[in-house]
């Protein structure tokens, strides 16, 4: 590594905020492929500022493009891969409307400020100090950045995996949580599409002729809800139900849908199976259930064990404490776990994502950008 450039400016709490908030203030909602391609644009700028190699890949399926940022130092081999997404759940007009950028005391509030954009460039920061400093790291520095993970990532999951494969380490910059700390498990997600047909009948003058598919929804909703099992970590919760016309007539159609949270591949394949597996009471009545895993959970591995074990140190060097936890949120780590140690949660603190008060703590710029400075000095 080079000597360190003596005028290069330390990580400046002020230049953080400012830099995030141009961010935010590209509205980028996840079905917006436009609006996306917008930040991807300013990302990509930020990043040439920087001499940083950029591959962009269209988006396809309505969604914007993807990407990918390499370090100008360190080749092809493996690296460290920093995953982040540049779309947000906040409709446009947001920022005009019930989330403007503001700052009040120790909090900044924003569309996506939190989820996740406050993370995104924080990473973005990170190498941009390095190239102040004049120093380069051991491994190359990846930073793919999606365009739709909000919606499970569909059609950047290939990509995610691609890089993942030829990762050392993969850092993921969603927020932290409960008060700063980092995610070593998550839990897997499925989703799944209920629909029942029954028959039609006037419900005084026929009700015996009728079929009620409303009716076996319900007990199937009964079923499924009691798969919730705390104790191995499986929880099924059926969120969304429809069907019927009128009152007075005997539901022909009634539907649900379905989210699924389990703890590892094991059990989550099982209760998938479970639920693909459901058999209507009525024997007049037809039942079609769709849908599947869309995220493998994962459990905390000894090589994630040691990543944070790192990542802890560093941040007790920075002088605070670094504790983690296993979450049910899913995101794009679930994916890359299995292949590379994956530490998440390395964003910004605060609270309040994808809700109206969405926020994060400016006093926790500087320290998470120095752990994840730190990470992207000490991982060989």
């Amino acid at each position: 590594m080079s000597a360190p450039a003596s005028n290069a400016p330390p990580l400046d709490q002020d230049e953080l905020l400012a830099g995030i908030r141009e961010w935010v203030e590209i509205e980028s909602p996840t079905t917006d492929a436009a609006a996306v391609n917008r930040m991807v644009d300013k990302v990509a700028q930020d990043y040439a500022t920087l001499g940083a190699r950029i591959e962009r890949t269209p988006g396809r399926d309505g969604f914007g493009d993807h990407l990918l940022v390499t370090s100008p130092w360190g080749g092809d081999g493996p690296g460290i891969l920093v995953l982040s997404h540049l779309d947000t759940v906040h409709d446009i007009g947001t920022l005009a409307g019930p989330l403007p950028f503001r700052v009040e005391g120790d909090i900044a509030y924003g569309p996506g400020i939190y989820d996740m954009k406050g993370g995104a460039h924080l990473a973005f920061a990170a190498m941009r100090h390095l190239r102040r400093l004049g120093r380069e790291t051991a491994l190359p520095i990846r930073h793919l950045l999606v365009s739709e993970e909000e919606v499970g990532s569909p059609t950047s999951r290939a990509l995610i995996e691609r890089e993942a494969r030829r990762a050392r380490y993969v850092l993921v910059t969603e927020p932290a949580r409960e008060g700063g700390q980092v995610v070593t498990a998550r839990k897997g997600t499925a989703r799944f599409e209920l629909r029942i047909r029954g028959r039609a009948a006037h419900s005084g003058a026929r009700h015996e002729d009728g079929r009620s598919a409303i009716k076996e929804l319900a007990r199937q909703i009964l079923d499924l809800e009691a798969m919730t099992d705390y104790a191995t970590g499986v929880t099924v919760n059926v969120g969304v139900i429809g069907g019927g016309t009128r009152a007075n007539v005997v539901a022909a159609e009634a539907h649900a849908e379905i989210d699924m949270r389990v703890p590892n591949p094991e059990i989550g394949d099982a209760a998938v199976a479970r639920v693909l597996a459901l058999k209507p009471y009525d024997p007049d009545v037809t039942m079609e259930v769709t849908g599947g895993l869309n995220r493998p959970g994962y459990e905390k591995s000894p090589g994630i064990a040691a990543l944070f074990e790192r990542a802890r140190a560093i941040a007790a060097g920075i002088g605070f404490e670094l504790r983690d936890l296993k979450t049910g949120g899913g995101s794009d780590g679930n994916f890359t776990a299995a292949m590379a140690p994956t530490l998440d949660g390395l964003g910004v603190d605060g609270q309040g994502g994808h809700t109206h008060h969405e926020q994060l703590y400016v006093s926790s710029l500087v320290p998470r950008a120095q752990l994840m400075l730190g990470l992207f000095e000490s991982l060989a």
